[in-house]
């Protein structure tokens, strides 16, 4: 009889359908977040430079230079204040709808800039460029974090790339203008551009189901990124109060004493050791040398000085952007053990740019120019993306409300060395040598405190190694096996012992998971409620729903007597003495025509609890096939080992 063919439920044939589109959605999240983070990264670090000065002779004869100059100056310190508390409100908001707002912000000041024309306004338009920039950017690390460690890699060479380039992309748009109220408005397209990418991720971002809550850091772990804005705010306070005739001795030593507030914040703010403290070391020595020693170099450089001028650093810029891109993703291709080398070493190659810096700067072209800002970019890139890769969430916004502080004190340190050299110039050349010397000598300052903060982060993983991360603790760690980060087992020594031996806390590291679909071990039995080891649907390792724990063949619990082992062939049924002996575990079993056949014992076996006994019931019994479990895994299969996950 001829059998029609089986056609497909509506619900089995759809469910192809259904996954493609779910990566179709996924993949086009990743790459409109990608496109998002190149173009909104440097919108908000192109607010930080005061560019005010170059356009003065452009003001109305009523407006104060040094007024303008202290209200442009604003955005800096705006930003400083805003990123703490942006850093705890994008677990409310998200991240997609925070860039949304930090890019209206940004449009709305940018459109508003060109009918300034007091003082005041221009220092409130000013301040909404700065909490605009400081919502974008955690809005933008939390994004990337979501996703796969490729982007963070890419976030973190975006903002590299954006600290070096920011003087001179504000300073491109000033050349030939009429109307100083372009420092106002220096990329209006280039914004709009953002808010559509912005709302169109936004769209994508609540097409795939993303649009809850999610996981909000402990009360404690928001606590300590607010603290963050005591210190932002006395270093605001200190920016602003440079600006009336402090003496650049005094600016110094205010910058110096604010540096050791941070790394003191920076040592005692983090609760997961030296996973936790590299981010906040790493954010502070880039934000304190990037951006200005890029300043300084971009300033020495100009035509006006002898350098090449704007037209002639865009070469080196563009290197060292790809540099720092292709070394952040290099490193990211590296384990989660190499990770504190590889931050290490991307702040010791930091330390080579700075003294570049010093060897061969100033230059009349732009060639030489090449050598610094690759060094700068590849290795701050390196030390980011090292940093961020495995540490916690928390760790991280706490890590990035260090770095604009960082930022702001690097200026003031920067100016103050500047000013105290060029105090005394009379001529036209005593002033060019006055920016060489004042940037040779902030070479030589940057490089020195890199070198401190990888001294202190090496003391610090020695003396305080940190408590390990809970495994269940998901709020603070990336996804991974187990909800813990691997970072945080290979700085402080948690990994587990080769299978079967005993861990610390006197528990025994389970050597393999039983495979096959949720509810079952193996291919033949399906494993009752009862039989499952620890919490109902879960392992006693990880807490993933359907697998058993398997453990080794000693310690499994006896078999009931009246049950048939599957191990122990058709004679079990019947009580002979083999068939009790391979049930037990202690014979050979008895093969055809009574001869001992060599019994087949695997190194582990299900863990099953004991039943009740209950009187067998008549029935007639078939031997199933042997149940042979995974291989033990090798003691050099320890967790870290693998690729890392993208």
């Amino acid at each position: 009889m001829a059998v029609p063919p089986i056609q497909p439920t509506r619900a089995v044939s759809a469910r192809p359908t259904g996954l493609v589109r779910v990566l179709r959605v996924s993949l086009m999240i990743d790459v409109v977040l990608g496109l998002l983070v190149a173009v909104v990264l440097p919108l908000a670090i192109v607010a930080i430079p005061n560019t005010i000065s170059v356009v003065a002779a452009l003001l109305p004869p009523d407006i104060s230079q040094i007024a303008m100059i202290r209200a442009h100056g604003l955005a800096l310190p705006a930003m400083v204040l805003t990123v703490p508390v942006a850093a705890v409100a994008v677990h409310r908001m998200r991240a997609a709808p925070m860039m949304v707002a930090g890019l209206t912000l940004l449009a709305f000041a940018d459109v508003a800039g060109g009918y300034a024309g007091s003082t005041a306004l221009v220092g409130v338009l000013r301040v909404l460029h700065g909490v605009g920039a400081g919502l974008l950017v955690p809005a933008t690390l939390m994004a990337v974090r979501g996703r796969s460690t490729l982007l963070r890699a890419v976030w973190a060479a975006v903002l590299t790339g954006s600290l070096l380039a920011a003087q001179a992309l504000a300073l491109w748009p000033l050349d030939q203008v009429d109307s100083w109220r372009v420092t106002l408005q220096p990329y209006p397209m280039l914004t709009g551009v953002a808010l559509a990418l912005a709302a169109l991720y936004l769209v994508l971002w609540l097409k795939e189901g993303e649009g809850g809550t999610g996981p909000v850091p402990v009360v404690a772990e928001r606590g300590r990124t607010l603290w963050v804005v005591v210190p932002a705010a006395g270093v605001a306070a200190l920016a602003l109060g440079s600006t009336f005739d402090w003496s650049p001795n005094l600016v110094i030593r205010a910058a110096l004493v604010s540096i050791l507030v941070l790394l003191a914040l920076a040592s005692s703010g983090v609760s997961k050791g030296a996973a936790g403290r590299a981010p906040a070391y790493a954010m502070i020595a880039v934000g304190v040398v990037a951006l200005p020693t890029a300043a300084q170099i971009t300033y020495v450089e100009l035509g006006g000085l002898g350098g090449p001028g704007l037209s002639g650093l865009w070469p080196a810029f563009v290197i060292a952007a790809l540099v720092g891109l292709l070394s952040a993703l290099s490193a990211n291709r590296l384990g989660d053990a190499a990770m504190p080398m590889v931050t290490a070493g991307g702040l010791v190659v930091m330390v080579a740019g700075l003294c570049a810096v010093r060897l061969f700067l100033p230059a009349p072209g732009g060639l030489p120019l090449i050598l610094p800002f690759a060094l700068l970019a590849g290795g701050a890139s390196v030390a980011l993306t090292g940093a961020l890769r495995s540490c916690g969430e928390g760790a991280a916004l706490l890590a990035l409300s260090l770095f604009f502080p960082a930022v702001l004190v690097g200026f003031l340190l920067g100016s103050g060395v500047q000013v105290n050299r060029l105090k005394d110039a009379t001529t036209p050349q005593a002033l060019v040598d006055g920016f060489v010397d004042a940037l040779h000598l902030w070479a030589l300052l940057g490089g020195g405190l890199v070198l401190v903060v990888i001294v202190l982060g090496a003391v610090l993983a020695r003396l305080l190694p940190g408590t390990p991360v809970s495994p269940g603790d998901t709020r603070d760690t990336p996804a991974g096996a187990g909800g813990f980060s691997p970072a945080a087992r290979s700085t402080s020594g948690l990994v587990p012992p080769p299978a079967g031996e005993a861990d610390s806390a006197g528990g025994a590291w389970p050597a393999a998971t039983a495979s096959g679909p949720p509810g079952r071990v193996g291919p033949s039995r399906q494993v009752k409620p009862s039989e499952r080891v620890g919490q109902p649907g879960r392992s006693e390792q990880d807490g993933q729903v359907g697998h058993g724990v398997v453990r080794p063949r000693s310690e499994a619990a006896p078999r009931p007597q009246g049950r048939p082992n599957p191990e122990a062939g058709p004679m079990a049924a019947t009580g002979s003495k083999g068939g009790s002996a391979a049930a037990t575990g202690g014979g050979q079993g008895v093969g055809k025509g009574g001869r001992p056949r060599p019994r087949h014992e695997p190194d582990r076996v299900p863990e099953r609890d004991p039943e009740p006994e209950t009187e067998a019931e008549p029935e007639k019994v078939v031997a199933p096939p042997v149940v042979v479990p995974p291989p033990a895994p090798s003691p050099e299969d320890g967790p870290g080992s693998g690729p890392a996950l993208q």
